[in-house]
């Protein structure tokens, strides 16, 4: 499939109605912060609330209901951090007509965008040049985009990606498109928000190993940023001002409308014949959209599948993070979207094709205590393979893959 550029496709302001936002800006001093007070109150009880049930649910032994009010809690959690970030001086400088519409594909849910960081026009194309800046790496070699790369559904073609000084993680780089879909971010759901997500590979030593000081003050050297900064944030360079733009331009990564949309609005001919029996058996006997659901093709919670669980020291997954022996293994569910440009697939980059992907499945995976009970041998045969292969590929691929040129970066003062 050719790969078309359409940068502008998803990124064209239209006139929508605004709901209150939480601030508003007056010059560059903040109004209206106590009007939130009570929503945070809100959900912050309403998040202990959901941990209570959580852990309920776990201790009478329903693992499922307990994993997803947790997963749950998180992400609001999250998104009241990333609200957070603009108390004090971190306020919106920006007109509310500047905001931009990501235009979806049908069978997708609205979007949900914090209301304290909308999208706009300028702090995406901040963050799109933070996001394909080196500069944010300690020794300006590594972007945001070396290891999700637009040239490459916005993932990356290696089985583990190559961060500071030729360090290599455990993991494989998963694509951002429609990140902003998920509940969590990373594949153990460690952040709980794009906003949380975005400062993390910038710190991480075998990443892009920059201390987030030393990046502000960098950044501020550079007169085209604090620019940027000032009218977008009406502040210096800083951190959350990084975080937030990230997450702006981020959120505007999603997958465009594929077969698969054209059928479901009525298009009998979008799907060919073995693409229409592959999607019977994703929705029926291969049992996919047990996990693999809604307009993404994910369900955002955690499934051990057992990858890599028989190894010497296996990838413990979101146990490390939630502490809970039901999450022994388990990752989250990625998105099926344009998923025939992401490859190698899983956490470890340890499945090169779409074949292996099915032929694991059609195993029943790797028995282990905490293997997920969706997972099970299926008795498909080869036909059977081939097709369900062709839906993930022809129905699931965007007709126009979203991809994005490098943008022109400020330059040093020097």
């Amino acid at each position: 499939m050719t790969r078309q550029k359409t940068q502008d496709r998803r990124l064209r302001p239209e006139a929508v109605e605004h709901e209150a936002v939480e601030h508003e800006a007056v010059g560059h001093k903040a109004v209206g912060h106590n009007r939130s007070l009570p929503l945070v109150l809100i959900l912050v009880l309403s998040l202990t609330l959901v941990w209570v049930s959580a852990w309920a649910a776990i201790s009478s032994g329903d693992r499922s209901l307990g994993t997803a009010n947790f997963v749950w809690a998180e992400f609001a959690l999250g998104s009241l951090r990333e609200t957070s970030y603009f108390a004090g001086e971190m306020v919106r400088a920006e007109s509310e007509e500047d905001e931009v519409v990501v235009q979806l594909p049908s069978t997708y849910k609205k979007m949900n965008i914090p209301k304290a960081n909308p999208i706009t026009k300028a702090k995406v194309e901040l963050g799109k040049q933070l996001y394909f800046d080196k500069r944010l790496s300690a020794d300006d070699s590594i972007s945001c985009a070396s290891c999700h790369d637009p040239q490459h559904g916005w993932s990356e073609p290696a089985k583990h990606s190559t961060g500071f000084n030729g360090l290599k993680g455990n993991r494989n780089a998963p694509t951002i498109l429609n990140s902003s879909f998920s509940v969590s971010q990373f594949w153990d759901g460690r952040a709980a928000s794009l906003g949380d997500q975005a400062l993390g590979p910038i710190q991480n030593p075998i990443e892009m190993n920059m201390p987030l000081e030393q990046l502000e003050k960098k950044l501020s050297a550079i007169v085209g940023y604090q620019e940027q900064f000032q009218a977008v944030f009406g502040t210096q360079v800083n951190r959350e001002g990084i975080a937030l733009a990230l997450a702006a331009f981020e959120r505007t990564i999603v997958s465009g409308e594929a077969a698969y949309d054209r059928f479901k609005a009525g298009d009998q001919q979008a799907l060919s014949p073995s693409a229409a029996a592959g999607m019977k058996l994703f929705f029926g006997k291969a049992n996919c959209s047990a996990c693999h659901a809604g307009g993404t093709f994910s369900n955002s919670a955690f499934h051990n599948i057992g990858i890599g669980i028989d190894s010497l020291k296996p990838d413990l997954g979101r146990f490390v993070h939630s502490n809970l022996e039901g999450d022994l293994g388990s990752f989250k569910v990625p998105s099926l979207r344009d998923i025939a440009l992401t490859a190698p697939y899983m956490h470890d980059g340890s499945l090169a094709t779409l074949e292996e992907v099915v032929d694991y499945y059609n195993k029943g995976g790797t028995d282990n205590p905490q293997l997920d009970e969706e997972i099970y041998s299926l008795g498909l045969s080869d036909q059977q393979k081939a097709d369900l292969i062709t839906f993930l590929k022809e129905a699931l691929t965007s007709e126009q893959p979203l991809v994005i040129d490098p943008p022109n970066l400020p330059q040093s003062v020097e």
